[in-house]
């Protein structure tokens, strides 16, 4: 395993600690570039409805600013794809979004919605934005993304993570084999895979042993972990731990 694993860095909570104050302060473009100094290869950033970390401000600052690519979370609404359209950020992906939710619970539901979400993102790829699809584990989301003309799937690893935080082991190892035989599958009909949430320095290195993982993306651990060890350590540690990994 030659290909080098790219991190991309969340930093939607440094925007949720600033927002508790009401305050200018922490700045996620200054966490942003932070994050490139580290090693991170891109920026995600997820603008929710609600704007309860990240704001519109946040984007137009983050695509003025940043020297790595910007990966645009959004839900498939119609206000988040003219966002997408005006700023043309590197890569925008598509997740699912409720206003009740702590944070993102689980994959799109793709199958179900296939002819809406191809004809959503068909504007955003023709404006040049790398599309990519949240979505679990599972064969029937990822045919769905491939045929709506997604060009990467990242699969959702918040099942694996709480699995192995709750000591359910075997359960974890089930869950790992599910993410490395859709790895696989999704690979093979020509779909770039990135995969992320809840990954921890603890969870991280079965991840990023899979071949066709081709970037992890992570956050909110990170920003917790930056508090005791200060965001460069935090992240240049995590960078050691996934590049151990692909050997």
């Amino acid at each position: 395993m030659t290909q080098k694993l790219r991190l991309g860095m969340n930093i939607d909570h440094v925007a949720t600690v600033r927002n508790a104050r009401g305050s200018a302060y922490p700045d996620p473009v200054r966490a942003a570039k932070l994050a490139e100094e580290a090693g991170a290869d891109g920026i995600t950033a997820h603008l929710r409805e609600d704007r309860r970390h990240i704001t519109d401000a946040d984007i137009e600052a983050l695509v003025a600013n940043l020297s790595v690519p910007l990966n645009f979370e959004m839900a498939a609404t119609d206000e988040m794809q003219a966002i997408a359209l005006r700023h043309k950020p590197h890569a925008v992906c598509i997740v699912p979004e409720k206003r009740e939710e702590r944070t993102t619970e689980g994959g799109l539901e793709v199958a179900r919605e296939e002819n809406r979400l191809a004809h959503f993102i068909a504007p955003l790829r023709d404006a040049g934005s790398r599309v990519s699809i949240f979505i679990a584990a599972d064969r029937p989301q990822i045919e769905a993304a491939h045929r709506i003309g997604a060009a990467v799937v990242e699969l959702h690893t918040g099942a694996y993570c709480d699995l192995h935080a709750d000591g359910k082991f075997a359960e974890r190892d089930d869950e790992l084999k599910r993410l490395t035989e859709m790895a696989a599958f999704a690979h093979s009909l020509g779909l770039e895979v990135h995969a992320g949430h809840g990954l921890t320095y603890d969870t991280v290195q079965p991840i990023a042993a899979l071949p066709e993982i081709a970037e992890l993306n992570i956050g909110h651990f990170l920003i917790g972990e930056a508090i005791f060890r200060g965001i460069i350590p935090a992240i240049q540690e995590m960078r050691r731990l996934m590049d151990e990994a692909r050997g």
